[in-house]
């Protein structure tokens, strides 16, 4: 889920065809790169043991098939959502203080205890839903899809994100390198895969089969981690991010010097922090006049539930047995954005999420569509994709430990990648890798 970019004004954007890279002026779309000649009618295996056919449109086919309505932004339409989650999560505090403390089971205090606990659990899973509609709202304004006054989108962004304990501005500039090469090996700035050969020393071996199969429990608690650290460990040091030559400090995204952001960038980096700084000092004064527990319930735990969302469904759009990753010759900005996919969350993925889980692929292409248009352009730029377009819909909980289990790392044996690397396990579900 990650971000952009422009101004507002017209800029020359990159668009990609089968075998070059070439510039039109577009508006709304995501960056420029140099010429780069690529191969057509590419294929390789992916986890699965199925073929993967590389995608040889270009980056203007898909834009000439999107409705230009579908690029109208609303700031008002955009602020009412905010206020509709910022309400919602009112209301379900509210009723939880007012409600829960009156049940009592006569005869049995204990069970009583416990069920005003998960109550409250409850409440502040509910508050972690719509907090995390609050965080997909806050990226469309570093997006610009928010409304069409940039100033505006950053003061909101800002606010939301700072309360969420993200650094806005940070976050706005890696992501937008992000979505500048998604799917290119080197230079994406999330979810990068280990390559085999990475994967090797990382356990000090020599080959493959000298890894030993992960169990199921270390799989399990892993994956308790990624969901509950993730986000906060890669905004610290930059975990699964591109390698630098620097300590994990000092490319932390609260570093105003860190390698991942340019020298203008600077002051911006300062305001994030001070918004973390001033977010914390509210935590603080919360716990201070109302108490640990009221802190947690409304605020903490809550808090928990939008990293885990998080850490969730960006995980689940850039991470599949079916998903490849490029090298930098045969990678292209249509090939990168359409190495994503779209899954299905139902009611909460549609009415409290935004949509960012359904619309994952065309967001990659047109970060600047709002999200209430994106259902649309999704159907336009389908037709455009074919068999390319990438959608999943088993449950996402299950998706979840699947690719946990099935995607540690690329393989890029040159004879057999040529350019289009494919995920691999050493725990025996699907090809096996070579050593």
């Amino acid at each position: 889920m990650s971000a952009p970019i422009s101004t507002g004004v017209a800029t020359t954007f990159a668009t990609d065809s089968s075998d070059t890279t070439t510039k039109v002026n577009r508006q709304g779309n995501i960056s420029s790169f140099a010429t780069n000649t690529v191969s057509s009618n590419l294929t390789a295996i992916d986890t699965n043991g199925d073929v993967f056919k590389v995608p040889d449109y270009t980056i203007k086919d898909i834009l000439s098939a999107i409705p230009k309505h579908c690029y109208e932004r609303s700031l008002i339409r955009s602020m009412g959502y905010v206020v509709r989650d910022i309400t919602m999560m009112v209301i379900i505090g509210t009723v939880a203080k007012k409600y829960i403390p009156l049940v009592d089971i006569a005869g049995y205090p204990d069970a009583s205890y416990y069920i005003r606990g998960a109550l409250w659990m409850l409440q502040s899973y509910l508050i972690g839903l719509f907090g995390f509609g609050l965080w997909i709202l806050a990226h469309e304004c570093g997006h610009g899809a928010f409304s069409d006054y940039q100033g505006i989108n950053d003061v909101i962004g800002w606010v939301l994100h700072s309360y969420l304990i993200v650094p806005y501005f940070s976050w706005k500039f890696t992501h937008s390198k992000h979505h500048k090469a998604t799917g290119h090996l080197t230079k994406d700035m999330v979810f990068i895969p280990y390559t085999k050969e990475e994967f090797k020393e990382k356990h000090g071996v020599e080959k493959i089969s000298d890894i030993m199969e992960e169990s199921p429990i270390w799989s399990f608690l892993v994956l308790v981690f990624q969901q509950v650290g993730g986000l906060q460990l890669h905004l610290a040091t930059n975990a699964t991010g591109q390698p630098y030559p620097v300590s994990k400090i000092a490319k932390s995204h609260y570093a105003p010097k860190a390698p991942m952001f340019d020298a203008n960038q600077y002051w911006f980096i300062i305001l994030s922090d001070i918004g973390i700084i001033a977010a914390f000092t509210m935590v603080y004064q919360w716990y201070k006049h109302y108490g640990l527990f009221n802190m947690m319930v409304y605020w903490f735990v809550p808090w928990l539930w939008v990293n885990h969302w998080l850490v969730f469904v960006t995980f689940l759009q850039h991470t599949d047995p079916t998903m490849p990753h490029y090298r930098a010759e045969e990678w292209t900005f249509a090939r990168g954005a359409a190495a994503t996919i779209d899954r299905e969350f139902g009611f909460v993925g549609k009415h409290i999420f935004h949509d960012i889980i359904e619309t994952h692929v065309l967001h990659h292409y047109v970060s600047r569509i709002p999200f209430y248009h994106a259902r649309e352009a999704s159907e336009a730029i389908k037709k455009v994709m074919g068999e390319h377009y990438r959608y999943e819909g088993e449950n996402m909980w299950y998706s979840l430990w699947k690719c946990l289990r099935m995607c540690q790392f690329v393989d890029d044996d040159k004879e057999d990648a040529k350019g289009v690397l494919m995920f691999r396990n050493v725990n025996g579900l699907g090809v096996k890798p070579k050593d």
